[in-house]
């Protein structure tokens, strides 16, 4: 029986420690638990990462707002305070598409299709965010662009933007553009005039035009040509005439008479048989008899 009784109360005492532990246990946990679970969501609110081709305005809530006196967030991963704000752009080359309906100089719209190619200055990021917003597209490119290509085409008649100053016009809106947009940290790379659409009253009119005035320029290309050939067959005439005058007046009797007798001289030497009669021709030169 005592050999019973202190086994149970050892048991009893060997159990206790085991209890006290147990019961502390989960006690100790919980907060470690809660404070894990409280650094990952303040480490995921504070740090962000930013793809590629993309910048981040940093916005800093219990500061000066947006921060414009240093650069952006590059790409990668950053570590920012879990109270301030990350605004993230674009800031790769980018195509807008416009069609715009402009007047000519003789108040005639046109229709024009058109690219732009544009991305926000890097360095002035945090300005473009704080003065235009997210929106700039809309706010500032759209408004140049349009606002330059009625100025541009203004100056120019329908027949001109359909035939020879297409280029003109392109880079003369890219060149106005341009200058709008110089203080408004945006960077335009290019215009491109993709097609110009005339009514189609006017287009066939123009189309029209422009084949009489081929066929006219082709009409005079042959007058030109018929009148120079004539000229050449009168300068060939005109110089045979002055050749026959010259060599007319240089032929007198005597030399006649020379050239008579080497030819007569020539013709002796010729093995046809032939009976050759000293002065007995015109003018004394020799005849030739021979069989024919």
């Amino acid at each position: 029986m005592l050999r019973n009784g202190l086994s149970e109360n050892t048991m009893a005492l060997s159990n206790q420690p085991n209890t006290f532990t147990m019961e502390k246990l989960p006690k100790l946990t919980i907060p470690v638990i809660i404070g894990i679970i409280i650094l990952i969501i303040i480490v995921a609110k504070s740090s962000i990462t930013i793809k590629a081709g993309e910048a981040g305005v940093l916005y800093e809530t219990f500061g000066n707002g947006v921060v414009t006196d240093e650069p952006p967030l590059g790409e990668g991963f950053h570590i920012i305070a879990p109270w301030n704000d990350v605004i993230e752009y674009e800031v790769r080359q980018q195509e807008l598409f416009e069609k715009m309906k402009v007047l000519s100089s003789n108040g005639l719209e046109i229709q024009i299709d058109a690219s732009a190619w544009y991305q926000p200055v890097y360095s002035d990021l945090g300005k473009l965010h704080q003065e235009r917003g997210e929106n700039y597209l809309e706010r500032v490119i759209q408004p140049a662009i349009r606002s330059a290509a009625r100025s541009v085409v203004g100056r120019y008649t329908p027949e001109q933007l359909y035939s020879s100053k297409r280029d003109a016009i392109q880079d003369e809106i890219f060149e106005e553009t341009k200058k709008i947009l110089e203080k408004q940290y945006v960077q335009l790379n290019e215009i491109l005039v993709r097609d110009v659409t005339l009514p189609n009253t006017i287009k066939d009119a123009i189309e029209r035009k422009l084949r009489q005035e081929q066929e006219s320029l082709e009409y005079e290309f042959r007058l030109v040509t018929a009148e120079k050939e004539a000229q050449k067959v009168r300068i060939e005439a005109q110089g045979k005439a002055d050749a026959n005058k010259i060599l007319s007046a240089s032929l007198t009797d005597k030399i006649l008479q020379d050239k008579g007798i080497d030819a007569t001289l020539e013709l002796a030497k010729s093995p046809n048989a032939k009976v050759v009669v000293v002065g007995s021709g015109e003018s004394g030169l020799p005849l030739i008899l021979g069989n024919n």
